[in-house]
């Protein structure tokens, strides 16, 4: 049996053990606003419901381990002690790790990720139209566990009021997990479902991914593809050159001359295969 004694391993090391130990972990899709009124959006999993009178959620933004430098979502619960946590199912957990991308403060997650913005009824924190459960929070307490790279500040707030889809409550009036479809987060890349277990998405880029709100607007209003494709779509730096799209037409002539939906239909084949650089080449035939 490997033995560790914390204090003489790299914290990036043992922040990799912790994480792949302790799972799954629920999602916190933490939506906050600085003081000048700026939204941000991330997710967080180290999260956890600790009490239901009062009904108390906690969730940690913790200090990155590279840099010890803290996040957006941290400075702005200090500033408006308010947040909207919303859960997160397997129909928008693409787009929801694209919003975990270290964008600058002035970028709005909601937009790069594809999210729509919906007015809180207590708060002033947006929540996220497409989770299913948003939870309306004043942060009650922020208790900061070290000053060290990997030291977690637990963010304990109060739920004021939450919001159920109903297409998510079953006969009784009571959550279905089934139709809930939440998913959670393991150690690495790996997350899982409530349905069906283990699956992979790829970290975000170090660098920034173009975001949903660049994509062309034929592709962000698709009737074909779904949330999670756009955000696959999004996580990339940089589109294809012409010449990558003419070599791969040379090499694939069945993918000319499709419709809009054809294409839009191939391209979702390949990113089922996560294969986003194909995709975006089918996508972009009809420019070149």
């Amino acid at each position: 049996m490997l033995t560790i004694d914390p204090t003489q391993i790299p914290t990036s090391v043992l922040h990799g053990f912790l994480l792949s130990a302790v799972a799954p972990r629920p999602i916190a899709f933490a939506s906050t606003i600085d003081a000048q009124g700026n939204p941000n959006l991330s997710p967080f999993s180290f999260f956890n419901v600790f009490s239901a009178n009062p009904p108390i959620l906690i969730f940690s933004p913790a200090r990155r381990v590279s840099n010890n430098t803290t996040k957006h979502t941290l400075a702005n619960v200090q500033e408006v002690k308010e947040v909207v946590i919303n859960v997160i199912n397997y129909s928008m957990v693409h787009q929801a790790s694209l919003a975990s991308t270290e964008y600058p403060k002035e970028v709005n997650e909601f937009e790069k990720a594809g999210f729509t913005m919906l007015a809180s009824e207590t708060v002033k924190p947006f929540r996220v139209a497409e989770s299913p459960v948003q939870m309306e929070c004043k942060v009650i307490n922020i208790q900061p566990m070290g000053e060290e790279g990997g030291a977690g500040n637990l963010v304990i707030c109060e739920v004021l009021k939450m919001h159920i889809d109903k297409t998510v409550l079953n006969e009784e009036g009571q959550i279905d997990q089934h139709k809930l479809d939440l998913v959670a987060r393991a150690g690495g890349s790996y997350y899982t479902r409530a349905k069906s277990g283990f699956f992979e998405i790829p970290k975000p880029l170090r660098n920034l991914g173009i975001g949903v709100d660049q994509l062309p607007k034929e592709i962000r209003e698709s009737v074909v593809l779904t949330g999670n494709d756009l955000g696959m779509l999004a996580n990339v730096e940089e589109l294809p050159t012409a010449a990558d799209v003419d070599n791969f037409v040379s090499d694939n002539p069945e993918y000319m001359d499709k419709n809009t939906i054809e294409k839009h239909k191939f391209a979702q084949r390949f990113l089922a295969q996560q294969d986003v650089d194909s995709a975006w080449k089918v996508l972009l035939i009809k420019n070149i």
